[in-house]
C-alpha cells in the first residue's frame, strides 16, 4: 500500500479528493491531510509519502516552497500540483521542481485517477529497477572473490589467457597497467600458521587490501604466502609511488603484529607493467619474503638487487637473478600448492554443477543457470565444464536427457509424452536431437527394442 499525502487548505477540497480516490482506487494508499505548507512538511518529515497532493495557494508556506523543500528531504516522492488558475509561471516553475501533473481544479475523477495509476507505475518500475539493482550488486559479492582470486592465479603462473585475464581485470576495474606485488609469508614451522587461523590470517590480509589506499587484489592463502598485487593510480609520480608502497608494505606488517599477535614477513617486489611485469614482481616479492633478519621484517627486492638491503644480497647482482636453489623449491612448491589447490576449488564446484543438472534436466535449463549457481561467470563455468567433465555443457545435458528417453521408450508412454517428459517442448526438435545422438530416430528405436 501507498502513502498519499493531500495537502489542501480547504478541508472540503481534501475530502473531495479522499472520496473520488478511496471509492475508484480503494486498498490501494494509506491518505494523510495537512492544511498548510508546513503541516505538509512535518507530515512528509514524519511519514515519508510515496505521492504528494500539493495545492498552490495555502497560508503561509507556499505550495511550490513546500514542494521545493520536501524535496530535498524525499527526493523520490511524486508531486501532482494542484491549483485553481491555469497559470503557465506556476506550470513551469512546477516542472523545474520535477512536478508530474498540474492539475486545475476542479478535476475529474478520470483525471485524478489517471494521474495517480501513472505515479503508480512510476513507483513500481523504479521499485523493481532497485531491486535488480541489490540482486546484480549481491551476485557480483558473490562472484567477486573467486574473480579476484582467479585473476591473481593467472598473474602469478604462466598460464596467463589474454581474453580471459583481460575480462577479469574489467570486472574487478583493476587495469594491469603498472604496480608491483607484495607476499606476506610466515616461517617454515608450520605450526606457527596452523596455531593460528589461516582463514583469520586471510580476512586481515583481505581487510586491509580492500581499505588500504591503494587498489589492490589479493591471491589464495597458500602456502607459507599469500600475495597481494597493487596497481599504481594514475596520476601518482614514480617517486609518490615508492614513498606511498613502503607506507602500505609498514602499516601491512603493523596489522600483521598487532592484531594476530605473529611476525610476517613481507616481501616487495619491484614495479612492472602489464601482466607479464606483475608475474615478474610476484617471483621477485616472494624470494624477498624470505630475506628477513632480526629486526627486519620487510624486504624490497630492488634494495637486494641494487646492494643497498641490510639483509642478505642476491649471489648475481649483475643481472638481478637469483640461484639460490631452496628458495626456488620454495616458490616452485608454493605455485605446485596453488594449482592444486585451484584444482581441487574447481572440482568441487563442478561437483555441485553436475548434481544441480543432475536434478533438474528435465526442466528448462541453461548454462547461465548453472553458472549462477555454482557463482561463476558463464564464459569461465562454460570453459571449465569442458575441461572437467570431458564435453559441453549442451552435450552433457543432451545425454543425460537422451537416456532418460530411452528408459521411457520402454514404458507405455507415447513418444510425444516422452519428448515433454525429459525437457523437450517441440517433438520434431527432440526427434532430430534423439536421432543425432542414437543414429536412429525415436520411432525406430523404439520397434528395435520391442523386436529385441
Amino acid at each position: 500500500m501507498f502513502r498519499l499525502m493531500i495537502a489542501d487548505d480547504e478541508r472540503l477540497e481534501r475530502e473531495g479528493l479522499e472520496w473520488i480516490i478511496t471509492h475508484m482506487m480503494p486498498d490501494t494508499f494509506r491518505l494523510l491531510h495537512a492544511s498548510s505548507g508546513r503541516m505538509a512538511i512535518e507530515l512528509a518529515d514524519e511519514h515519508r509519502p510515496h505521492i504528494i497532493i500539493m495545492d498552490i495557494q495555502m497560508p503561509g508556506i507556499h505550495g511550490l516552497e513546500a514542494i521545493r523543500e520536501i524535496k530535498q528531504r524525499l527526493p523520490e516522492a511524486k508531486f501532482v500540483l494542484v491549483s485553481a488558475y491555469d497559470d503557465f509561471a506556476y506550470a513551469q516553475e512546477a516542472i523545474s521542481l520535477g512536478v508530474k501533473a498540474y492539475i486545475v481544479k476542479p478535476a475529474g475523477r478520470e483525471q485524478i485517477v489517471s494521474t495517480l495509476q501513472q505515479l503508480i507505475d512510476e513507483l513500481e518500475q523504479e521499485k523493481r529497477k532497485r531491486r535488480e539493482e541489490l540482486e546484480l550488486r549481491d551476485r557480483l559479492s558473490q562472484l567477486s572473490p573467486l574473480a579476484e582470486n582467479e585473476l591473481a592465479f593467472m598473474l602469478m603462473t604462466d598460464q596467463i589467457r589474454e581474453a580471459d585475464r583481460d575480462q577479469l581485470s574489467e570486472w574487478l576495474e583493476f587495469p594491469l597497467d603498472y604496480g608491483c606485488a607484495l607476499v606476506v609469508a610466515f616461517p617454515e614451522s608450520m605450526e606457527a600458521i596452523e596455531a593460528l587461523n589461516k582463514q583469520k590470517i586471510y580476512d586481515r590480509i583481505k581487510s586491509y587490501a580492500r581499505t588500504g589506499p591503494l587498489p589492490s587484489i589479493v591471491s589464495p592463502f597458500l602456502d607459507r604466502h599469500a600475495a597481494i598485487f597493487v596497481r599504481k593510480p594514475s596520476g601518482m609520480n614514480g617517486e609518490q609511488w615508492q614513498e606511498e608502497l613502503k607506507r602500505y608494505a609498514e602499516k601491512l606488517a603493523g596489522t600483521m603484529k598487532r592484531q594476530l599477535d605473529n611476525t610476517a614477513f613481507i616481501g616487495v617486489g619491484s614495479s612492472h607493467s602489464e601482466a607479464e611485469g606483475l608475474r615478474r614482481s610476484y617471483f621477485e616479492a616472494v624470494f624477498a619474503s624470505t630475506c628477513y633478519g632480526p629486526d627486519r621484517t620487510i624486504c624490497y627486492f630492488d634494495e637486494l638487487r641494487n646492494g643497498t638491503s641490510p639483509l642478505p644480497v642476491l649471489t648475481d647482482q649483475r643481472n638481478g637473478s637469483f640461484d639460490d636453489r631452496a628458495r626456488q623449491t620454495y616458490v616452485m612448491a608454493a605455485l605446485e600448492r596453488i594449482r592444486d589447490e585451484r584444482e581441487k576449488q574447481t572440482v568441487t564446484v563442478l561437483d555441485k554443477a553436475v548434481q544441480y543438472i543432475k536434478e533438474r534436466y528435465t526442466e528448462e535449463l541453461s548454462l547461465e543457470e548453472v553458472a549462477g549457481f555454482v557463482h561463476l561467470h558463464p564464459h569461465y563455468f562454460s570453459k571449465v565444464f569442458k575441461q572437467q567433465v570431458g564435453e559441453t555443457f549442451i552435450d552433457y545435458l543432451t545425454g543425460l536427457r537422451i537416456e532418460k528417453a530411452k528408459q521411457l521408450m520402454n514404458t507405455s508412454m507415447s513418444l510425444k509424452e516422452v519428448c515433454f517428459e525429459v525437457g523437450y517442448k517441440d517433438p520434431n526438435y527432440f526427434s532430430r536431437v534423439f536421432k543425432k545422438v542414437t543414429g536412429v530416430s525415436p520411432s525406430e528405436y523404439r520397434v528395435r527394442e520391442h523386436s529385441e
